[in-house]
């Protein structure tokens, strides 16, 4: 009941976000209703319905929610054009559908649920599958790599079903620990702004599910939330912020806040964008929180072009190919109705698939502006390039040649999610997880500018503690993103990108000097001195930060650097951004079970994110704090 809740709440939101697009005046009427199974009359969650003014002027889709709801509102007096389309049913269009002023028209739309026989499949030498259907006479493209040439075939499309089984992968790592700082006085780590692990845990709970410990990386839970930190001065592309205070799962340590604040550049200034959607359309992306979801999604970002945007799509399944060549964003209904007749169906050629998206950016790069890849799938790689080696030197490859990627991950079951990031990582982008329309909301709209637009790459920090003040820390989370200490002055090694207004924060955990706290089993070291000097023992700096960052077309780095002062607060005393994002690490380590989580309760992180809420205009805050009462139901259930 929970997670259908959440989910009509996310309707209605995307659905009041919709209608704000139409920009007329007398906006007074309104469509809506219900779709149904035309057989046995059950509701059909996630149909996509599109709007047309009259029969050709595009205006916006939506979805049915669980119920099989929609709604569009809003809208001004005239003729309206529904087409609603559903995988494995018949698309069904509703013409003359007569809107008076003040008007609210109910539209029920009962759908014809049908195995659609297929037949005269020929295959030609390109090699592509054409396949077309006995009773429109719709063709359909599909890819067959493995098929002979010239043979015939009878295919039937319908639903796959679900695997009985979950083959989802995620990378395995353990906690950092503490260090020492008279063994390791540095920790260097690349930023990181991805966000995918939230959604995803997410995902979990709202299922009532348990997250597997290794899909749950602490700093990608810190960093989805927006912290209020002071946008950079002068031409830096960001701020940092640091704060010093107690850590609030162990009464005995210290912990340093670390906020990094990237410049937000409003849309109207953006470069003009050059983007490649790939989107899988292998059989594994039939179910309807993938494909379905995934073209919904993208409607939201193709509203948002502009006329000196371009976009081209590309598919892969058994084969790839591009079904829109590079149109401009002013062209939106051409865009849209490509997408729309999308179909999921065949194996996953994905590296194909990569190689043909940037072959296609590559051509119609724009020397000024951003040119990027937006890879969309499921991450079930399983024709072609396929290993992690081969995929990962293609896109590094490519990124220096100033193509980035963004991944952009779907569903459940077959998820491949240490594959996606890794993709990414290495691509200059960035890594999301959509669980829903109100996510791809977040990211593709109100996030639009830090999704496409990199302001600083391979941005790294290193610091060095001081022994007088600190006996030892921890990094909470970033455990894919740790360097060595020589790769911080190391222009050649990659480091993570900073987008348009994306906010970066990390959390170390401190044991202060004079603790008897024991770290580690190490003998003193025989020839080197380990104590402090006398400047040291003198100095008020807790530690010297430093940071390095290259401008998106640079290949030379800058360093900036900074020091934290021995004044620490107490943590009721801490600013909002600080306490809710301790709340959060608290959650990520109770999830993980993690040894270092402390005397942290979840009783005890909704007291922290409670009081540390803030405005929460978007609600995102609101929505961490009945999944932290979620899960302390589903543990007291659970024993």
């Amino acid at each position: 009941m929970i997670r259908l809740c959440f989910v009509s709440i996310c309707m209605a939101c995307l659905l009041g976000y919709a209608s704000a697009q139409i920009k007329n005046t007398a906006l007074n009427s309104s469509i809506c209703g219900i779709i149904i199974e035309k057989n046995n009359k059950d509701k059909i969650p996630y149909a996509v319905i599109s709007l047309f003014r009259t029969d050709t002027t595009f205006i916006l889709t939506t979805n049915s929610d669980m119920q099989g709801n929609y709604c569009f509102t809003n809208l001004k007096p005239g003729k309206y054009t529904l087409k609603i389309a559903y995988i494995g049913f018949d698309t069904k269009v509703i013409k003359g559908i007569a809107l008076k002023t003040n008007e609210s028209k109910k539209v029920n739309i009962d759908l014809n649920n049908t195995n659609i026989q297929l037949d005269e499949v020929v295959l030609y030498t390109e090699p592509k599958l054409e396949m077309k259907r006995k009773d429109t006479r719709e063709r359909v493209i599909l890819g067959a790599a493995d098929m002979s040439v010239g043979s015939t075939y009878k295919v039937t499309t319908g639903y796959m079903p679900s695997p009985e089984f979950n083959t989802e992968e995620y990378k395995n790592f353990n906690d950092n620990d503490f260090k020492s700082v008279s063994k390791d006085p540095l920790s260097t780590m690349s930023i990181d702004v991805d966000r995918a692990a939230y959604s995803n845990m997410r995902r979990f709970i709202n299922q009532g599910n348990w997250p597997p410990a290794d899909a749950v990386r602490v700093e990608e839970l810190i960093n989805y939330f927006h912290y209020n930190y002071p946008q950079p001065k002068n031409n830096e592309p960001f701020s940092i912020n640091t704060e010093y205070t107690e850590c609030a799962w162990n009464k005995n340590h210290q912990l340093i806040h670390i906020g990094i604040q990237g410049k937000t550049v409003e849309m109207d200034n953006l470069p003009a964008n050059n983007l490649v959607f790939l989107l899988d359309v292998s059989g594994s992306m039939m179910d309807a929180n993938k494909l379905p979801l995934l073209k919904s999604g993208l409607q939201l970002l193709i509203a948002q072009l502009r006329p000196q945007d371009r976009v081209s799509i590309v598919v892969y399944a058994g084969a790839a190919g591009v079904v829109l060549p590079s149109t401009t964003g002013s062209e939106k209904e051409k865009i849209s109705e490509a997408l729309e007749q999308l179909q999921a169906g065949g194996s996953t050629a994905g590296g194909e698939g990569i190689l043909l998206a940037y072959k296609t950016a590559k051509e119609h790069f724009i020397k000024e502006g951003n040119n990027r890849i937006i890879l969309a799938t499921d991450g079930d790689f399983n024709v072609g390039v396929s290993s992690e080696g081969e995929l990962v030197r293609l896109i590094e490859k490519k990124r220096d040649e100033g193509v980035f990627l963004t991944v952009l991950g779907f569903g459940t079951g077959n998820y491949k999610d240490s594959k996606m990031e890794q993709l990414a990582d290495k691509g200059n982008g960035n890594y999301a997880y959509i669980d829903n329309l109100l996510e791809a909301k977040k990211v593709l709209v109100k996030e639009m500018g830090g999704t496409l637009l990199t302001i600083a790459k391979d941005v790294k920090i290193q610091i060095e503690f001081n022994p007088a003040k600190v006996k030892a820390y921890r990094l909470v989370g970033y455990e894919n993103r740790l360097l060595n200490n020589e790769d911080f002055n190391d222009d050649r090694k990659d480091a993570g990108e900073l987008g348009s207004g994306h906010t970066v924060t990390a959390l170390y955990e401190i044991i202060p000097a004079g603790s008897n706290e024991t770290v580690g089993n190490v003998d003193p070291l025989k020839y080197q001195k380990t104590e402090p000097s006398e400047k040291t023992t003198n100095s008020n700096e807790v530690m010297t930060i430093k940071f390095r960052y290259k401008a998106p077309n640079d290949d030379t780095s800058k360093l900036i650097t900074t020091t934290v002062n021995d004044k620490s607060n107490r943590f009721e005393n801490a600013s909002e951004n600080c306490r809710f994002a301790s709340a959060v690490a608290s959650f990520g380590m109770l999830l993980r079970d993690s040894k270092y989580k402390g005397n942290s309760t979840y009783s005890q992180v909704m007291a922290m994110a409670k009081a540390a809420k803030g405005s929460d205009d978007d609600g995102y805050r609101a929505e961490f704090i009945r999944l932290v009462e979620m899960v302390q139901l589903m543990k007291q259930k659970n024993g």
